[in-house]
């Protein structure tokens, strides 16, 4: 069926009475900030009930595994869980909306780039609802991107209802983005650098402003209900500079080397699965079974406390910025998580790389700092600022984005004192992985999509 072409008018009386007020009380740019407001209020409400829906539902499936009283039974229908989500959510994507696969940022892009940042509140609605199911029965993905996706289709939505032209409502999407970072994250700036890295290629942006209101609202919004406290508490390191610099390197080439070798086999595998002619509906639920056999596997040979390749897996990343995992967890953890987030998002399922990304880096850090502990002897905290090092330098490495790597880690432990060691592995991760594949991850994606930007002129 022909998209239906959009005309610049207000859905209903409401909007058409309040647009009048606005057009005839305020000027353009006042307008602009009085909707960056409704956004930032909206976005942030919306990413911190994502957030809590897809973590509760994420505790009643890994409740049972965590019990040393877990049956036989449980171990055997743990595998099945992730599957049977898949399913639901293949259904669901391939009967009403296919726009909810994958991260969600190649699709804000496309429709930022080439329908003037035209996207349905249907989107908004499936992607809540599918990636809610999909990373909560286990999945091995993250809710990073789609939290984008979600809230730059309501930052569109909210200017449509207002019958704002095109170009206006293009300029709501990256403020919608900016607002479901800052929310969903606790990580503000992280936010205002990933929407300018990854969306609007450079900061020149006029929408700046909006940008930044809505990015603070949402933050306020988000803290009010979800806590003042970072995603990740970690030890303050005490450290001599050029010893930490010289451990940054050598994780940073090994992000490197790991990053290009993940998304390899990532774009390998999802070109496979995209023309091997199996049906949309069935593909998630079988990345779902895969990830839940590598899941179970891991727990097996861990210990139950150990979930960290289902879902998002910040429990036991916490854990390894604690530096309280051993160096066979850490190990075990790190392939089965690095395997399963490739299956899982090859096979078309509802989230995104983010999470998968920061976990992966994270269990990689940790590991050169375990190996390095073992001959040098000093305690658990060197593990764990090592995880932290590996975190941003593996994100440098897949994500791309090279001041966001920096501040992601930072925010989300609020521990600045290995930003030093932190910047030059991360930079070193950035500047291989550049060289060596030059389309970015997210423009990969698109190309493989047979999407083409188009680079128009945009409200900037």
């Amino acid at each position: 069926m022909a998209q239906r072409e959009y005309k610049e008018k207000p859905v209903n009386r409401l909007f058409e009475h309040s647009l009048k007020l606005l057009r005839s009380r305020l000027k353009d740019s006042h307008r602009f900030f009085f909707l960056s407001v409704i956004v930032g209020l909206s976005c942030g409400l919306v990413a911190v009930a994502f957030h809590l829906a897809i973590r509760g539902v994420g505790d009643l499936v890994l409740r049972f595994p965590k019990s040393t009283e877990a049956s036989l039974t449980a171990w055997i229908v743990l595998p099945l869980v992730p599957a049977l989500g898949g399913l639901l959510v293949g259904i669901g994507m391939a009967r009403w909306s296919p726009n909810a696969r994958g991260s969600g940022i190649p699709q804000v892009k496309a429709a930022y780039y080439n329908k003037f940042g035209l996207i349905r509140f249907g989107d908004a609605v499936y992607r809540f609802l599918f990636t809610t199911l999909s990373i909560g029965s286990g999945n091995s993905l993250g809710r990073e991107g789609p939290t984008v996706h979600l809230c730059a289709a309501i930052g569109s939505t909210i200017g449509q209802w207002f019958g704002l032209p095109k170009a206006r409502i293009q300029a709501m999407v990256p403020v919608g983005m900016g607002a479901g970072i800052a929310a969903g994250f606790n990580t503000p700036l992280a936010a205002i650098t990933f929407v300018f890295e990854k969306l609007l290629d450079d900061f020149s942006s006029k929408a700046l402003g909006g940008i930044l209101v809505a990015v603070i609202i949402a933050s306020v919004l988000s803290r009010a209900i979800l806590g003042e406290n970072p995603a990740f508490e970690v030890e303050s390191y005490s450290f001599e500079s050029y010893s930490w610099v010289l451990l940054s390197i050598v994780i940073g080439l090994l992000a490197a080397v790991f990053g290009q070798i993940f998304l390899s086999i990532l774009l390998g595998w999802r070109n496979y699965f995209k023309t091997s002619g199996m049906p949309v509906w069935l593909k998630p639920c079988l990345g779902g079974l895969g990830v839940g056999i590598i899941g179970t596997a891991v727990l097996w040979f861990s210990g139950t406390n150990n979930t960290g390749v289902f879902g998002t897996g910040y429990e036991d990343l916490s854990s390894a910025l604690k530096g309280s995992l051993a160096l066979k967890i850490l190990v075990i953890l790190f392939v089965g998580k690095f395997l399963a987030s490739i299956l899982a998002f090859s096979m078309g399922g509802s989230g995104g790389l983010f999470g998968p990304v920061l976990c992966i880096g994270g269990m990689l850090g940790g590991i050169v700092g375990a190996v390095f502990n073992n001959y040098i002897s000093l305690d658990e905290s060197f593990v764990g600022a090592a995880a932290l090092l590996g975190m941003g330098a593996f994100f440098a490495a897949v994500i791309r984005c090279p001041l966001t790597s920096v501040l992601i880690p930072f925010e989300m432990t609020l521990n600045y004192s290995l930003i030093l060691p932190l910047m030059v592995g991360n930079m070193i991760a950035y500047y291989l992985a550049a060289r060596w594949r030059t389309v970015p991850i997210y423009n990969a994606l698109l190309l493989q999509d047979k999407v083409t930007l188009k680079k128009m002129p945009s409200f900037q």
